[in-house]
């Protein structure tokens, strides 16, 4: 039986000007390394703790919301947090001052590193970052783990489809190429399934992973459940279908991998890894593994949302129009949710479907960000690069040191083997 409706959150009155949003959303922009967690600490500094703009509370639903919305989590929150302040011109305006810095930069560095000839210090430092990069993505998913695994619960069988999923997406990651989405929804789904079972009386404890763990797992819903699913069934048949309607030439099938990226990614920024590295890669051959390797490093060692990645792809593909079609593409999906949906973003939050969906799309995403570390990790030419990435291991895994430092390493043992006259 589902709880009362909660009434829709509104967004208040204009009350912070859009230039003041413009100049801070701006400066987070340019100054946000460090990936999501830098992100949010920034917007909390800047909304809650330092202007009193949003409580706590309003701040912490807002992450809620975000985290179970597919696309970069941390940029719907900049969006999400505009729009509370300024309305729909304050979500616009926040979003795009967000992003924009980070996309000049990448656009800038993707001509650097993708020109025809680029200098030897320039190819290695592309390669000691590359050699990075599978470690980068083992620690995203250990990093994911623990709190997706408190979700499950405590009864077994809810952890052990919480174990099945995570393999699904990591064997998917390997094997199910340009599918992969597909894996991600059909395990939605099936966690989906298992709570509808629950909800008709089954013991408590067997329903969906996450009952009862924390607050934000409670649940009382505006959408039903039934239209949760149908949205889910018609995802996981359509896709393939979707994929070769869109994929009629480059920019075709550039927006169909930023559409990924933006609309079906579940599981963070991150998980971006291996939804586009077969398409780029093996699909569209935009790309060469080790050119994908460096494209990684740029997203995560440039400010703004590592979502960015897929300009460096766009612009492999087709040049500067390619990059600003991929980022246009993979973006506009977080706008589009928070203006359509963010008065009700306190009842999503709790509704029982996207609850259920998530606790199994994403310990499947997470699997799929740690097994795309084999593939990535098969892409390194060199010998020289498995040292790189031994190191960026034991800085990221064992002594959990920053992402940015450890890119930024590699990339300068990659400029010394190149000047040395090493292979590269």
């Amino acid at each position: 039986m589902q709880a009362p409706e909660e009434p829709a959150v509104s967004a208040p009155p204009q009350s912070v000007p859009l230039l003041v949003i413009a100049r801070e959303w701006s400066r987070i922009g340019i100054t946000g390394f460090g990936g999501p967690p830098a992100h949010i600490a920034l917007l909390r500094r800047l909304c809650v703790q330092r202007n009193s703009w949003l409580s706590e509370a309003e701040f912490e639903d807002g992450i809620a919301a975000t985290s179970l919305l597919p696309g970069p989590a941390s940029t719907q929150l900049a969006i999400f947090c505009g729009w509370r302040l300024a309305g729909p011109l304050g979500a616009i305006v926040a979003g795009t001052c967000f992003i924009v810095p980070g996309l000049l930069i990448i656009l800038g560095l993707s001509v650097l590193f993708l020109e025809h000839s680029p200098p030897a210090w320039v190819t290695g430092a592309a390669a000691g970052a590359g050699g990075s990069v599978p470690a980068i993505a083992v620690a995203a998913a250990a990093g994911l783990l623990p709190a997706s695994w408190r979700r499950a619960g405590l009864v077994t069988f809810a952890r052990a489809r919480w174990v099945c999923y995570l393999l699904a997406g990591a064997v998917a990651a390997n094997l199910a190429g340009e599918y992969l989405v597909v894996v991600l929804l059909a395990c939605g789904l099936a966690e989906w399934l298992v709570s509808r079972r629950a909800a008709g009386g089954d013991a408590v404890g067997s329903g969906p992973m996450g009952s009862g763990v924390s607050p934000d797992s409670s649940v009382s819903s505006q959408v039903s459940n039934r239209g949760g699913t149908d949205r889910a069934k018609r995802g996981a048949l359509l896709t393939p279908i979707a994929a070769k309607a869109l994929t009629a030439g480059v920019f075709g099938s550039l927006a169909w991998v930023a559409l990924k990226v933006g609309a079906l990614a579940f599981g963070g920024g991150f998980v971006i890894i291996p939804l586009m590295q077969h398409d780029a890669v093996h699909t569209y051959h935009w790309m060469t593994t080790e050119q994908f390797l460096g494209a990684v490093a740029l997203g995560q060692v440039t400010p703004g949302p590592v979502v960015l990645t897929v300009g460096v792809v766009g612009y492999a593909a087709a040049g500067v129009a390619g990059c600003l079609l991929g980022v246009l593409i993979a973006f506009a999906p977080s706008f589009l949710f928070i203006l359509a949906g963010g008065r009700h973003f306190d009842a999503f939050r709790r509704n029982t479907a996207a609850q259920a969906f998530l606790g199994g799309a994403g310990p499947a995403a997470i699997g799929a960000i740690g097994g795309a570390a084999i593939t990535l990790g098969l892409g390194l030419t060199q010998f020289w690069q498995i040292g790189v990435l031994l190191a960026a291991g034991l800085w990221l895994l064992l002594l959990r040191r920053g992402v940015v430092a450890a890119i930024l390493a590699a990339a300068l043992i990659g400029v010394v083997v190149a000047l040395a006259g090493g292979p590269i």
